[in-house]
């Protein structure tokens, strides 16, 4: 109710109205009644910007000895400013808005950036077992030190959160490992092209192993990409079949992955903290693998080769890699706390089309215009089924 008065006089108590209409108590029975205050000096002023909101409290005074009093209701005013509220919810909306943003291209660009120094190590130092374990050392360490230096909060985990988490951790050590084998074989862009297809995995195996249905426009939306890596693979120049297995190995392995983080995932670890757990873990069971497929022996010729051949920028490399992988990695898991699965699911096409074109760019990798095509249809039908998912 919007008004405006002013007065000179406090707020008018029930008790006033029913003697003044009434008359229901003579006025020898008025001394009864507590006194009512005045204050004619006060002044009153109701805005006209702000509702008024009247709020109305039964007194009861109790027997007296003479007869019962009746109730008397007592009516008060204030004033509500409800502006301030719907002005911060939008400035919040607008501040998550350009938050999300930011993390888009913060996760683009570190990606970019790992996909280049990863291959540019690989072609120098053949070793992807050793270099997968590296990446995820780097990434241990980085959070071991911010937990302990309190620039972030270490996680409050149990014996249940790390069981739950074992399956997830072991399936991203093999996509994890499997993509870097096929990038030390075939162009980076080449394995993007194939791992675009990880959409096709993830309903094959939801369908066939977990029951789950999909509309028809999904399975639809398979064809394109099925169609669009195998004309890409058919085509490429430096085609390897130890490169081209490991990207698809790499597909299924990351389908399991999600599967299990769908199950697993706890509430209270955040994305950040829940990716450098997941790191640790992966570490742990990747480190006796690696030693075992590679060895010391192995890494040591081919460091001791890659400093001769490079020069002292080869350490920069390697470390670069394995920040920049840490980094894009935990950036990813973060943004998946403020958005839905859809919009990372269109995020992550976008990030792969980033990644293909300037690795083209940057490593002058030959593409063949039906190659290019291909590439293209594979891509456009992972928009479509992020979209038919919805």
């Amino acid at each position: 109710m919007i008004c405006s008065a002013r007065q000179s006089l406090s707020p008018v108590h029930g008790s006033e109205v029913l003697l003044s209409q009434k008359r229901v108590f003579p006025s020898s029975r008025s001394s009864l009644l507590p006194p009512l205050r005045t204050q004619k000096s006060s002044r009153a002023v109701v805005s006209l910007s702000r509702p008024l909101h009247i709020v109305a409290s039964v007194e009861s005074f109790g027997p007296s000895p003479r007869r019962e009093g009746k109730d008397l209701i007592k009516c008060e005013a204030y004033e509500a400013d409800q502006s301030k509220p719907i002005e911060a919810g939008a400035g919040s909306e607008a501040a998550k808005k350009v938050k999300i943003g930011i993390y888009f291209a913060t996760w683009w660009a570190l990606n970019v950036v790992f996909n280049i120094y990863n291959k540019k190590v690989l072609n120098a130092y053949p070793y992807p077992w050793l270099t997968s374990t590296l990446s995820l050392a780097c990434g241990s360490l980085m959070m071991l030190v911010s937990w302990v230096t309190r620039i972030a909060e270490a996680p409050k985990t149990d014996f249940e959160f790390w069981k739950t988490l074992f399956p997830v951790a072991l399936a991203h050590t093999i996509g994890h490992v499997a993509a870097t084998v096929s990038m030390s074989k075939v162009a980076v862009s080449f394995t993007h092209i194939i791992k675009s297809g990880e959409p096709a995995f993830s309903v094959l195996v939801s369908r066939f192993l977990l029951g789950e249905t999909f509309p028809v426009p999904v399975y639809l939306s398979l064809l394109p990409i099925i169609g669009g890596c195998a004309l890409a693979a058919v085509t490429e120049l430096n085609f390897n079949m130890i490169g081209f297995m490991g990207a698809m190995i790499s597909n299924l392995a990351f389908v399991f992955r999600n599967i299990f983080s769908k199950k697993g995932m706890s509430k209270s670890v955040s994305g950040m903290n829940y990716y450098a757990c997941l790191s640790m873990l992966s570490l742990v069971i990747l480190t006796p693998f690696a030693i075992a497929v590679e060895g010391p022996q192995m890494w040591a010729a081919g460091w001791q080769k890659a400093l001769s051949d490079i020069g002292p920028h080869f350490v920069w490399w390697v470390v670069a890699q394995s920040v920049f992988y840490h980094l894009y990695n935990q950036v990813s898991y973060m943004s998946l706390d403020e958005i839905s699965p859809l919009t990372f699911s269109i995020g992550n096409t976008m990030k792969r089309i980033s990644v293909i074109v300037s690795s083209i760019i940057i490593f002058h990798t030959p593409v063949q215009p039906v190659n290019a095509l291909g590439a293209a249809i594979a891509i456009f039908g992972t928009f479509l089924y992020s979209q038919a998912k919805q």
